[in-house]
């Protein structure tokens, strides 16, 4: 098991709202719906070897790529204060790669962390899912509105 693959098991290993899990190389499939799938990966945003990011595509099975976000570490996590006096203000977390080392840089996330990271990307699967059959036997539509005020 390679790193990645070891930091996308602790982001969506025990999620039970994905099913038929996949955890290939550097990024992570899963299934949203009967239709939908998701990928999941780390990403560089321009400089080598230093993945800032974490980007979510969800896929039509049978259309491809239906939409993508890429989530920032430091939007998700702000700067993180360290004991390391080169960084007395802190540092925005990212896993880097220094040879054949890879790891978070300085900064190790915290369950906290993960669990935010979790819940941001699953609030964007969210959009994609199909809505639950307590939503629709509350009397909502997709708009918000109340069945009895249309």
């Amino acid at each position: 098991m390679n790193y990645f693959e070891q930091e996308l098991r602790r982001l969506f290993g025990n999620d039970a709202d994905i099913s038929d899990k996949r955890f290939v190389g550097r990024a992570f499939f899963g299934k949203l719906t009967v239709n939908l799938r998701v990928r999941v990966e780390f990403v560089t945003l321009g400089t080598a070897d230093k993945y800032e990011a974490i980007k979510a595509t969800v896929i039509n099975r049978n259309d491809g790529p239906v939409d993508a976000l890429t989530l920032r570490f430091s939007d998700l996590l702000g700067k993180k204060m360290v004991s390391n006096q080169n960084f007395r203000d802190g540092i925005a977390p990212y896993i880097w790669k220094y040879g054949d080392k890879i790891e978070w840089y300085v900064y190790n996330p915290t369950k906290a962390d993960y669990d935010q990271i979790s819940r941001a990307l699953n609030d964007y699967f969210n959009v994609f899912r199909e809505p639950t059959q307590e939503m629709e036997q509350s009397g909502h539509n997709e708009s918000g509105l109340t069945m009895q005020g249309m």
